[in-house]
């Protein structure tokens, strides 16, 4: 991750609308610079008429410019438009509202630059103090008075309701809340899911389109990115991947049923089942160390995710896997044995290559990244379940 390096600038966020058309317009603009519709057309494959009201829509919140250059010969008729992003449209903002915490990541439109910023509080800290962390947070990253209201919207990651509570845990209320705390409109989501979403873009799964992510922490969750776009499902649940069935007659689970993944592989089950350490470092000491039961203990939580995984891949055939959360700092020791067991069970056809495993690389501040990515990417915004001013 980038140090903080610039001020975060007011500016238009994606219209949401847009869909997935825009966000193809986006990332070409991205990839290739500054192009006419001509130029847009011939690579992206789409109508004239839906291709103007694409870019028209995108030139109108401010996200992208249209130019004409004097450098061009001059030729008969109307002089051909270039479109580029507007270097002026600002920075994306994520928030990642944890049990403890609250991170904040700020990208630039151009997709160029990241900053980052966090903070802690009390578990038992009410709303309105984690939000004053976040726009305290927010004139750090600006180096002025927090003026959050003027980003026009903010992507926010919540892992609702299991890591901060909320009354009645309603989730169009709690957007609704932290969108007038803010002063912005709320694009609300899952912190797993989201995480899932940086890894694809910024992260280990950078240039893929496919790709299945698994988070190992005191929640276990995770999501899927398929063809570039965060998988949402019918109701918005997709990526509860920790209550997947992992032990048969195993241990009671929060979610009613027996032996979920969350019971073996979450970092409270894995701490709880070594008993010596009472928290990840302690328990990375004692890997450090050679001690068999800690390497015991971390084997069974890596043998069962990694069959968990091997299923999801064999369904959904990802391009890789990419695991993350607090559990994968203990390094080798979970990762060798997850991976051994995902390669084991995914079957190989013909030619094609295995399929890779690999560790997040976007480390605690993945949810505000994928959270701030949301609104960088259209299509993955109108796949998230509120957006309350």
């Amino acid at each position: 991750m980038h140090d903080i390096q610039q001020a975060l600038v007011p500016g238009a966020a994606p219209a949401p609308e847009s869909g997935q058309h825009a966000d193809q317009v986006l990332r070409l603009l991205r990839e290739s610079g500054p192009m006419t519709r001509g130029e847009l057309g011939a690579r992206c494959g789409l109508s004239r008429t839906t291709l103007y009201k694409v870019t028209g829509r995108l030139v109108d919140s401010g996200l992208v410019i249209a130019t004409v250059s004097d450098a061009e010969p001059r030729r008969p008729g109307r002089p051909a438009e270039k479109l580029a992003l507007n270097p002026a449209a600002g920075r994306l903002l994520g928030i990642d509202f944890g049990r403890c915490h609250v991170r904040l990541a700020a990208i630039t439109v151009a997709g160029d630059e990241i900053s980052t910023v966090g903070g802690t509080h009390s578990p038992a800290a009410p709303w309105s103090e984690r939000i004053a962390v976040a726009r305290l947070l927010a004139a750090r990253l600006a180096g002025a008075v927090p003026r959050l209201g003027l980003l026009g919207d903010v992507g926010v990651s919540v892992a609702v309701p299991a890591t901060v509570p909320f009354a009645g845990h309603d989730e169009r209320a709690l957007a609704d809340m932290l969108g007038r705390g803010l002063g912005a409109r709320v694009w609300l989501g899952d912190g797993p899911r989201l995480a899932a979403l940086a890894e694809t873009v910024w992260g280990a799964a950078k240039g893929l389109t496919d790709v299945l992510y698994l988070e190992l922490s005191e929640r276990v969750g995770g999501g899927l990115v398929t063809g570039g776009v965060l998988h949402r499902s019918a109701h918005g649940r997709s990526g509860a991947f920790g209550h997947i069935l992992a032990e048969p007659a195993g241990a009671p689970c929060s979610c009613g049923g027996r032996g979920c993944l969350q019971t073996v592989a979450s970092t409270t089950a894995v701490l709880e089942a070594f008993r010596v350490a009472a928290d990840l470092p302690q328990l990375a000491a004692a890997l450090s160390a050679g001690e068999e039961a800690a390497h015991a203990v971390v084997r069974r939580a890596a043998i069962h995710a990694g069959r968990v995984l091997a299923g999801l891949a064999k369904a959904l055939g990802p391009s890789m896997v990419v695991v993350g959360g607090e559990l994968v700092t203990l390094g080798p020791p979970l990762m060798k044995p997850l991976e051994n067991e995902v390669r084991a069970n995914v079957v190989t056809y013909r030619s094609s290559p295995q399929m890779p495993v690999r560790r997040a690389e976007l480390g605690d501040f993945a949810a505000a990244v994928g959270a701030a990515s949301l609104l960088r990417s259209p299509s993955d915004a109108a796949s998230t379940q509120f957006a309350r001013a």
